[in-house]
C-alpha cells in the first residue's frame, strides 16, 4: 500500500469522503487496526441499521476507546443521528468515509454539527507514489491506486466506469435512464478542461438541457467531478463567466472519452496533462490544508491561464504544456495576469529540462514542478 498525505486527528471524529477507488477503506483499515469496522456495503449490516440506526450501538463494547470505522456512510444517512448521540453521551470517536455527500444533504443531515472534522481523500500524488511515479503511465491511466498496481490498468479503468454507474447511479436511482447518463458522460468528456457549455452537452448527448444541468450536479456531489469558476477578483478586463470542467482524474477521462480516426490524440494528451496538475493542486490544497481556492483565468479576447489559487498565502498562477521549446506566445496569458496582479506568482511547466526565469515567471520542468507542488504551494 502506498503511504498517504492525509493527517487525521488524533482524538476527534473525522468523515473521509472520496471518489470509489482512491483507497479509503484500504487506508483507514490499516492506519487504524483496532478500529471496530462497519461496512454499509455488507447487505446484512446494511438492512439492519436501515430497519432501526439504533442498532449501531450494540456493535459497540461498552466503555470502548478505540476508534469505530462505518464505511460508505452515506448508505443510510440517518445513523448520523444515532453517531451523534453516541459521541455526546459516550465520547466515542467515528471515522466516518463516504463516496458521495448527495444524500447526506438531501435527508438534511448536518454532518454533526462541526462534531466531526471533513477530510477528502483524492487519487494519488506524486509524492506518495515517489518513485513508482510514472509521467507517461499517469497521463493515460490515471493516479487511482489500482491504476498503478493492477496488471492490465485499461480493464481496471474500464471496469470502474461500469461499476460507478451500477453502484452509485443506478443504485442509489440518481437517475431513471441510464443509456441518456451514459452518453452524457461521454459528451462530457470533450469537455474536459474547458469551457464548459451546458447546452452544447445536452445537443451531443441528446438530452434536455435542463437534465444535463442535474447530471453535472450528480457528478459533483459523487465527487468525480468539478466545475471550476473564474477568477474575477478586481478584474481589469472582460472575462468568460462560464466555468472550467474537470473529471477528477485523468485515468477516468481518458477512460470516458472516445478516440477514434477524426479525433486527434494531442487534444486528449493536452487535457490530461492539465487534469493531472489540477488533481495534484486539489490534493495537495486539502491534505496540508493550504486554504485556497482554485480558480482559471480568461479573458472575453482568449488571454488564459489554466489555474490561479487564491488564499492568505497569495495567488500562485500556474500554466503547464508538454512541449520541451517555449516560444513568447506560450507565456502570453502569464504575463497578462501578473499584469493585472503583480503581487502574483507565476509558472510556467513544461516538457524541457531546465530551470529559467522569464520576467516574473519561474519556468519549470513537469517532473520536478509536480514532485516539488507543495514547496511551491507553501511559498
Amino acid at each position: 500500500m502506498y503511504s498517504r498525505n492525509i493527517n487525521p486527528p488524533e482524538n476527534k471524529s473525522f468523515f473521509l469522503f472520496g471518489p470509489r477507488g482512491t483507497g479509503k477503506t484500504t487506508w483507514v483499515r490499516s492506519k487504524f487496526p483496532s478500529a471496530i469496522y462497519l461496512d454499509l456495503l455488507e447487505s446484512g449490516l446494511f438492512n439492519d441499521l436501515m430497519a432501526n440506526p439504533q442498532r449501531i450501538e450494540n456493535f459497540i463494547p461498552k466503555d470502548f476507546k478505540d476508534w469505530i470505522i462505518i464505511d460508505e456512510v452515506q448508505r443510510v444517512p440517518e445513523v448520523l443521528n444515532e453517531v451523534h448521540r453516541l459521541i455526546e453521551k459516550y465520547k466515542y470517536k467515528f471515522i466516518l468515509t463516504g463516496s458521495s455527500a448527495r444524500k447526506l444533504r438531501k435527508t438534511g443531515q448536518n454532518l454533526l454539527a462541526g462534531r466531526a472534522l471533513t477530510l477528502w481523500m483524492h487519487p494519488l500524488t506524486v509524492s506518495e507514489l515517489s518513485g513508482d511515479f510514472n509521467l507517461d503511465h499517469s497521463l493515460v491511466y490515471g493516479n487511482l491506486p489500482c491504476a498503478y498496481l493492477e496488471k492490465d490498468p485499461k480493464r481496471y479503468l474500464e471496469s470502474y466506469v461500469q461499476t460507478y454507474l451500477k453502484e452509485e447511479v443506478q443504485a442509489e436511482g440518481l437517475t431513471r435512464n441510464l443509456s441518456a447518463f451514459y452518453r452524457f458522460l461521454e459528451a462530457a468528456s470533450f469537455s474536459q478542461g474547458s469551457i464548459l457549455n451546458i447546452s452544447e452537452v445536452a445537443r451531443e448527448s441528446a438530452v434536455e438541457r435542463k437534465v444535463v444541468e442535474n447530471y453535472f450536479t450528480i457528478l459533483e456531489d459523487l465527487l468525480i467531478a468539478y466545475r471550476i469558476p473564474v477568477f474575477s477578483r478586481r478584474s481589469k478586463r472582460r472575462l468568460i463567466l462560464h466555468p472550467k470542467f474537470y473529471f477528477f482524474d485523468t485515468g477516468v477521462y481518458r477512460t470516458l472519452r472516445p478516440m477514434g480516426p477524426l479525433d486527434m490524440p494531442e487534444e486528449a494528451s493536452g487535457s490530461s496533462l492539465e487534469t493531472l496538475l489540477f488533481q495534484e493542486l486539489n490534493a495537495i490544497n486539502d491534505y496540508f490544508n493550504l486554504g485556497y481556492k482554485i480558480f482559471y483565468w480568461r479573458t472575453s479576447n482568449n488571454v488564459e491561464v489554466d489555474f490561479v489559487l487564491y488564499g492568505a498565502r497569495g495567488i500562485k498562477a500556474f500554466e503547464i504544456k508538454r512541449t520541451g521549446k517555449i516560444s513568447s506566445g506560450m507565456l502570453k496569458g502569464l504575463r497578462s495576469f501578473s499584469g493585472d496582479y503583480p503581487e502574483s506568482k507565476a509558472y510556467f511547466l513544461y516538457g524541457g529540462e531546465r530551470r529559467m526565469h522569464q520576467d516574473n515567471i519561474e519556468i519549470i520542468p513537469i517532473k520536478d514542478a509536480l514532485k516539488g507542488l507543495k514547496e511551491i504551494l507553501e511559498l
